[in-house]
């Protein structure tokens, strides 16, 4: 997994570019990135299933905060970005969510 931050000058976003090995999406026909940024949507920023079997895509994210997230494979499977900017632990899911500082 990764995440590829590109600060935009003509802009107050940043593009991140968040990405699943095919070895880490393990057979995955889906995903999606789920965080503050889309309200929790787990419909909203679908990941492109990519031929050799990773997962990608790339947002545009408000710079000036932290947002936590996770991603959602297959619909039942949550993982975290082992390259986040830091963990959090979420008392109401049980779980940590990744942190992403922009």
């Amino acid at each position: 997994m990764a995440l590829d931050k590109q600060f935009l000058k003509s802009r107050p976003v940043c593009k991140v570019r968040f990405s699943i090995s095919a070895e880490q999406a393990n057979g995955a026909c889906e995903g999606y990135v789920v965080g503050e940024f889309n309200q929790w949507d787990t419909a909203a920023a679908p990941f492109k299933l990519q031929k050799d079997g990773s997962l990608s895509v790339v947002l545009e994210i408000p710079v000036g905060r932290e947002y936590r997230f996770r991603y959602l494979l297959d619909k039942h499977r949550w993982l975290n970005e082992p390259q986040a900017d830091g963990y959090e632990y979420c008392p109401l899911a049980g779980c940590d969510n990744s942190l992403l500082n922009i």
